[in-house]
């Protein structure tokens, strides 16, 4: 799929199949990740692959937006790794954010579906998974084939006019 394609069809996939993801295939995915650039190349991303059946079990505990994958994977940083600025702000979400655009249109672009998942029980993820405390996770990807009936969300192609989003001036004092 041409990248502009790849960038306006790629949705948040909700209805996944049971179908198995294949090995080869979570390969490419993984190396989509490793290859995201990160801040100052230290590339902190850390990828938990959830795939058998008790460990996605374990993931239904954390979060209600499993989706019945029959795939997913926890991004962590690495906070030992991670940049930080002068001002010490850490940079490990912005990484993982950046690797899960990655790997989500690499796996789009394989057939496969997924959408991130923020919302988590931070606290048991951790407990369930045995989550060094130099993790920390950010988000997860529940992986798998979109379901027959899977359709994009209404909001998909919803999107605000260029002169919202951006401006070619400095802002000006009371303007947000």
């Amino acid at each position: 799929m041409e990248l502009d394609e790849l960038i306006k069809e790629r949705y948040s996939v909700r209805k996944l199949s049971d179908k198995k993801v294949e090995k080869e295939k979570i390969d490419q995915i993984l190396e989509a990740a490793r290859i995201a650039p990160t801040a100052v190349n230290y590339q902190p991303q850390r990828i938990l692959v959830l795939e058998d059946p008790e460990n996605l079990e374990k993931l239904k505990a954390c979060t209600r937006y499993h989706f019945h994958a029959p795939l997913a994977m926890i991004l962590c940083y690495d906070k030992t790794v991670s940049w930080k600025d002068k001002h010490q702000r850490e940079f490990g979400a912005v990484d993982v954010s950046i690797v899960a655009t990655y790997m989500m249109f690499k796996l789009f672009d394989l057939g496969l579906g997924s959408t991130y998942v923020g919302a988590f029980d931070y606290k048991e993820l951790i407990k369930q998974f045995n989550i060094p405390e130099n993790y920390v996770p950010v988000l997860i990807l529940p992986i798998g084939y979109p379901r027959e009936d899977c359709v994009p969300g209404p909001m998909h192609n919803k999107r605000v006019s260029m002169d919202t989003i951006v401006s070619y001036e400095h802002y000006k004092e009371g303007e947000s």
